[in-house]
C-alpha cells in the first residue's frame, strides 16, 4: 500500500481534500501532518477520523527533523502539500509568520524528499520511481488584472502582498528542484475557493455569520473586487488528477470560470437567505462598507484550458449552484 503525506490536511482545502481523495484511492493511506493553527482544525477531519488507511499527526512544517523522521516511518510516495498561512490581512500585519511556512517550510519538505527518493539529480532511488511532489499555490502569485484578460500559466508573476510574495518563492523553489535535480513535482495554481468548512474569517464565512447574527456585513471599499470562484470539491478533484496524471515539472492552473465582484457575491447570499431564513427585514439592509485593505488586488481570473484540455477537468458546480450548497452548510453549522 502506497502512503502518502497530506500537509495542512486540517484546514479548509486540505480536509475536503483528504475526505475525496480517501474515497478514490482506497490503496492509498493518508498521514495529515498539520500544525492546527487557528486556520487548522480537527472537527474538519470527523468525518475520515475512524477511517483504517488515515492517520494525523500534530507538527510543524518548519521541523524538518520532524519530515525526516517521518520519511523514515512511513516510506512516503508522495507528498500533497497544502500548509501554508494563506489570510493576506494577517500577512500585512505579521508577515515573518508567512516566510517562515510557506517558503523555509515548502523548502523543509522538498529537499527532504529529494534526499529520500532521490540517488543523486536525476537519479531516482529503486522503488521509488513514481515519487511525487504535488505543491498547491494560489493565482495571487500573478498579481492583479485590469477590467479583461486572463491569468495563465505563461503569466509573469507579480506578488502584492507579502502572503502572495511568499507563495511566489515557495512556487519558485518547487520548479528549480525539477530542473535542477530533475525531481518528480507538479504544481497548482487555484482561483478563490469557497463550500463547507472554510474558516470563519473569509469573505463567504463572514457574510453568511454576520447576516444572521444582524451584524453590519463588511464589505472592503465599493465591493468591485473580483474573483473567480472554484467550488471546493471541484478544486479536490483538479488536484488529485494532476497528482495522478500531470505532467511532470509542469503547472495548471485551477479555476471555476465563475468571476463575480464582492457587492454580487453579498447580494446573491442576501438573497437566498431572504427566502430560506426570511427576517422581517432583508439582510441586505446590513451590507456596510468598510476602508479598503492595503494593496488590495482589483481582479483575479483564470484560465484554465490546459487542465480542461490535457487532463480532462472541468468545474462542475458554477456559482450559483456552489453557494446553495455552501449556504445550506454553513446555516446547519451555525444552528441557524
Amino acid at each position: 500500500m502506497n502512503t502518502v503525506l497530506i500537509t495542512g490536511g486540517a484546514g479548509f482545502i486540505g480536509s475536503n481534500f483528504i475526505k475525496y481523495f480517501l474515497q478514490q484511492n482506497s490503496d492509498t493511506k493518508v498521514i495529515n501532518l498539520d500544525k492546527l493553527t487557528y486556520a487548522g482544525d480537527i472537527s474538519n477531519l470527523e468525518d475520515v477520523s475512524k477511517n483504517k488507511n488515515y492517520s494525523f499527526i500534530e507538527g510543524d512544517i518548519c521541523n524538518r527533523s520532524l519530515i525526516e523522521e517521518l520519511f523514515s516511518k512511513y516510506h512516503f510516495q508522495g507528498v500533497i502539500h497544502f500548509a501554508a498561512e494563506s489570510h493576506v490581512d494577517n500577512s500585512i500585519k505579521s508577515p515573518g509568520a508567512f516566510i517562515d511556512t510557506n517558503i523555509t517550510g515548502t523548502f523543509n519538505l522538498l529537499d527532504v524528499s529529494k534526499n529520500y527518493w532521490m540517488v543523486g539529480p536525476n537519479q531516482i532511488k529503486t522503488g521509488f520511481e513514481n515519487a511525487r511532489f504535488h505543491h498547491i499555490s494560489t493565482d495571487e502569485v500573478y498579481g492583479t488584472l485590469g477590467e479583461t484578460g486572463l491569468f495563465s500559466e505563461q503569466t509573469p508573476y507579480a506578488p502584492n502582498s507579502p502572503y502572495s510574495a511568499s507563495k511566489a518563492a515557495s512556487d519558485f523553489i518547487v520548479r528549480s528542484y525539477f530542473h535542477t535535480y530533475g525531481m518528480n513535482v507538479v504544481t497548482t495554481n487555484c482561483s478563490n475557493n469557497y463550500g463547507p468548512k472554510q474558516h470563519n474569517e473569509k469573505l463567504i464565512p463572514t457574510i453568511i455569520r454576520k447576516a444572521i447574527s444582524g451584524e453590519n456585513i463588511p464589505i472592503y471599499g465599493d465591493g468591485k473586487n473580483i474573483r473567480d470562484w472554484l467550488y471546493v470539491l471541484d478544486h479536490c478533484k483538479g488536484i488529485d488528477l494532476v497528482y495522478k496524471t500531470g505532467k511532470t515539472g509542469e503547472t495548471y492552473n485551477i479555476g471555476g470560470r465563475n468571476e463575480r465582484d464582492n457587492l454580487y457575491i453579498v447580494d446573491v447570499i442576501c438573497t437566498i437567505l431572504d427566502k430560506v431564513r426570511p427576517e422581517k427585514k432583508s439582510y441586505k439592509e446590513q451590507i456596510t462598507f468598510v476602508k479598503d485593505r492595503p494593496g488590495h488586488d482589483f481582479r483575479y481570473a483564470i484560465d484554465a484550458s490546459k487542465i480542461e484540455k490535457e487532463l480532462g477537468w472541468q468545474a462542475d458546480e458554477n456559482f450559483e449552484s456552489g453557494i446553495k450548497k455552501t449556504i445550506e452548510w454553513y446555516l446547519k453549522k451555525y444552528n441557524a
